[in-house]
């Protein structure tokens, strides 16, 4: 495993007070809208090719702010967001029902590829948070073309799915789903997969855990509720047509380490360099993240089986990569 990459310190570069949010449909508005609650910012920049709906969302958000913390908000352009700390990217189209996550990359990769170098252009000094799907993909994309340190650009990746694991673990054992600790880990999609090998409940090994709780068909339990992680944006999308609240939360609690230089440990989607067996692919594992982005790897201690679903995970997400002809 190679030692992390070097990192330029963001604090003197930027305004650690601002957040740029590039794409304004459900996931860009409902980010923003978590953004402005948290506290973390004093000025938004809402950035979409629909300038008047950038405009529109600015002015309903912007309302709200005498019964909230004094922000400033407002729709602009690319020049906007050239000192922000964190520039969140979920510019993308939507996954529509029936449509897997890998389903989207053309059409996302295009739009990446007119989007990334106006931020190369610009030079921009902090961080880029990708959320657009699949996550993976436009991560790699980014990095290569947005011109800013590689650490600095990174994605969503599993935080979400991780989120819902433990909502779904804390059900299953009525305990407090924070006290949970585990992760999902590769894609994020189809081949994302549970490190159960290390999962625990406040130190206690899964299995001891549940069967203090009266479970004790582990298996059966694992693969359920497993299965109901990795489809859990399908049945959301049944019923409601898209997914934006889940992942607005996870923006904001990532947004939340950066800006705090909290250190904290997240399954954000980064670009993995001769790690398990791994080169060149941009997908999720445990990091700790902090003002610089991606600061290091936290090495996972796999075993045989979940390093097998890591690699073919990295080797699904390259094979996509290799079929686009990117020309990067």
């Amino acid at each position: 495993m190679e030692a992390s990459t070097p990192h330029l310190n963001i604090m003197s570069e930027v305004n650690l007070r601002k957040v740029a949010v590039v794409g304004c449909g459900f996931v860009g508005s409902s980010s923003a809208f978590a953004l402005m609650q948290s506290g973390l910012f004093s000025e938004m920049v809402l950035i979409d090719v629909d300038k008047d709906r950038a405009e529109g969302e600015a002015l309903d958000i912007g309302h709200g702010m005498p019964l909230a913390r004094p922000m400033q908000i407002y729709a602009g352009d690319y020049d906007d967001a050239q000192d922000a700390a964190i520039i969140v990217v979920t510019a993308g189209a939507n996954q529509k029902p029936g449509e897997t996550r890998l389903d989207l990359v053309k059409k996302n990769a295009a739009i990446f590829k007119s989007i990334m170098p106006e931020f190369a252009k610009r030079d921009c000094k902090g961080v880029m948070l990708v959320v657009a799907n699949p996550v993976d993909i436009l991560t790699y994309i980014a990095i290569k073309l947005s011109g800013m340190p590689e650490g600095h650009v990174f994605g969503s990746g599993t935080v979400l799915d991780t989120a819902r694991l433990k909502y779904l673990l804390g059900e299953h054992l009525r305990v407090d789903s924070r006290s949970i600790h585990t992760a999902i880990i590769g894609e994020h999609g189809d081949s994302e997969f549970a490190t159960w090998s290390t999962t625990n409940v406040s130190s206690v090994p899964l299995h001891d855990f549940c069967e203090m709780r009266g479970h004790h068909n582990h298996e059966e339990a694992m693969k359920r509720i497993e299965d109901e992680v990795r489809n859990s944006a399908y049945e959301i999308i049944k019923r409601k047509h898209a997914t934006y609240y889940g992942i607005a939360m996870a923006v904001k609690r990532i947004c939340e380490a950066v800006i705090r230089d909290e250190k904290s440990v997240l399954p954000v989607s980064s670009l993995l360099h001769n790690a398990y067996g791994i080169d060149d692919v941009a997908l999720s594992i445990p990091v700790i993240v902090g003002k610089n982005g991606v600061e290091d790897m936290i090495p996972e201690n796999l075993n045989d089986e979940e390093r097998r679903k890591l690699q073919e995970s990295a080797k699904i997400i390259k094979d996509i990569i290799k079929s686009l002809d990117l020309e990067m």
